[in-house]
């Protein structure tokens, strides 16, 4: 019988290919629409379960439905066990957004300068809070004195009883509202009356500094009382002359303290208890001795050509006014006399009376 199939099948195939072919394509067909039409009668049948189950789920029983799909069940945990977030009432707050003056107590080392770049304001505002005890003299400095500190640049004002918020304002360059709306400064917007003697903060006011440096002395009669400078002046004559460069007069080139600004005329420059000091030019003594203004031993020299230059709290002096000095030459050893936190050279330039700043001066 195999063999009567075959043998039928290889005849057909002969006599007939093309029929052959198309019924192998007939029955191929057959096959593809079959298996299309089951898969799609079983997704077709899904959808329609889903659907039914969606819109008879109203109709049907609790326990149906829990067979259809349940939820985990929610037990109420003691409390114990349970994970808490507290609040922390220690949170840090950003300094800059502090309203208070603060009080700070004067260390060994410290300056103006230094003390305004630690509290991130200016030394100016340092010295215009401080007007009782530093008179906007920075070398009125000294340890142990207590300095108040605002939060931000301006006036720290004591407020008198013939004051007027709009004419203080006007004074220190700034709307009345600079005063009136400062937190620290607790006014009453409606009634708006400050007592006398209290402390307000005028932030961003501003006024001109009260000068506090020792006079130039020239070559000859300078007519500079020895009741205001000291003892350590003289009437000179003639000496030395300058060569119109400066060099560094102490060992070191780099600050300790004040660099120069509006109310610090010089350098504070770092050097050691004893260390020697070199005159930045040559020129003649006019000043050598003890000063009366702050500025301890003091050392003033007139080089002859319009500059003069001035070394202060110096601890030892080694030259005599009237004398004449060379450049690069000792005149004395670095000290903390007079008003001074520490060890350091106060350095001032000088041209026709007026002071100019060294680092224009310097190599």
């Amino acid at each position: 019988m195999k063999l009567s199939v075959q043998l039928i099948f290889r005849l057909l195939e002969k006599r007939f290919p093309r029929l052959l072919l198309l019924v192998s394509w007939f029955f191929t067909t057959l096959v593809v629409i079959g298996l299309v039409w089951f898969g799609w009668y079983q997704l077709s049948g899904m959808t329609v379960d889903v659907n039914t189950t969606s819109l008879g789920l109203e109709l049907l029983s609790e326990t149906q439905i829990s067979q259809i799909s349940s939820l985990p069940v929610f037990y109420n945990v003691d409390s114990a066990i349970n994970i808490r977030r507290l609040v922390n009432l220690k949170t840090e707050i950003d300094s800059s957004q502090n309203h208070e003056v603060i009080t700070y107590n004067v260390e060994k080392g410290d300056s103006i300068f230094k003390i305004s770049k630690q509290f991130n304001i200016k030394p100016e505002t340092v010295l215009w809070a401080n007007l009782e005890n530093l008179s906007d003299n920075p070398e009125l400095l000294s340890i142990g004195m207590r300095l108040n500190i605002p939060p931000v640049d301006g006036i720290y004002y004591k407020w008198k009883a013939s004051d007027i918020v709009e004419e203080v304002a006007a004074r220190y360059q700034v709307e009345p509202s600079a005063i009136l709306l400062w937190p620290e400064n607790y006014v009453d917007i409606s009634d708006p009356k400050i007592l006398p003697d209290t402390f307000v903060l005028i932030p961003g006011g501003k006024r001109e500094m009260i000068s506090w440096v020792m006079p130039t002395i020239p070559r000859g009669n300078s007519g500079v009382s020895s009741s205001l400078a000291g003892p350590g002046g003289c009437v000179t004559t003639d000496g030395a002359y300058g060569t119109g460069t400066f060099i560094w007069p102490a060992v070191n080139n780099y600050l300790s303290g004040n660099d120069y600004w509006s109310g610090h005329l010089a350098l504070d420059i770092a050097s050691n208890l004893g260390s020697p000091i070199y005159a930045s030019d040559s020129g003649l003594v006019v000043y050598a001795g003890w000063n009366n203004t702050g500025y301890g031993y003091m050392v003033m020299i007139d080089h002859g050509n319009g500059y003069q230059t001035l070394y202060a709290h110096l601890s030892q002096i080694s030259v005599t006014c009237g004398s004449s000095v060379y450049q690069g030459l000792p005149i004395g050893s670095s000290g903390s006399t007079g008003n001074s936190t520490g060890p350091h050279l106060h350095f001032e330039t000088r041209y026709l009376g007026g002071l100019l700043n060294p680092w224009s001066l310097m190599p």
